[in-house]
């Protein structure tokens, strides 16, 4: 049997917004299936994230220690580039750039909707196993 991640679930307060904010500020690109939406489909590279509309938000949402999916980890060549580029665009880092377990460095953000994401950057010839 083969396993691959098709999509993450992404429930939001305001779907159409936070889709917005993917294309714009990451660079992600609306898949679209027919229907106009919701669910929306927003790819990036290596990932689809289906965004819907919340039925409650709570606010341990960007808790790294609440047990469940709890972060987004994007790759880039080179962190202090991805960050200067999201910064140009609002986006802020509150924390210092961190060791990666694994090696190699991340640094966290939060999107409108304060959902945790965290750039990493690998050691070159890193593999986190990918087939």
């Amino acid at each position: 049997m083969q396993i691959t991640v098709e999509h993450i679930g992404l429930p939001a307060r305001n779907p159409q917004a936070l889709v917005d904010w993917y294309v714009t500020t990451l660079g992600g690109r609306r898949v679209e299936f027919g229907a106009a939406g919701p669910p929306f489909f927003v790819a990036l590279p290596g990932a689809v994230l289906e965004i819907y509309e919340a039925a409650v938000s709570v606010a341990q949402t960007g808790d790294n220690g609440v047990a469940g999916f709890r972060h987004l980890a994007l790759w880039v060549d080179a962190l202090e580039p991805a960050q200067a580029e999201l910064e140009r665009q609002g986006v802020s880092f509150p924390d210092p750039v961190k060791p990666a377990a694994g090696g190699g460095r991340v640094l966290f953000f939060r999107d409108p909707e304060g959902n945790l994401l965290h750039f990493v950057q690998r050691p070159k010839g890193f593999s986190m196993g990918h087939p």
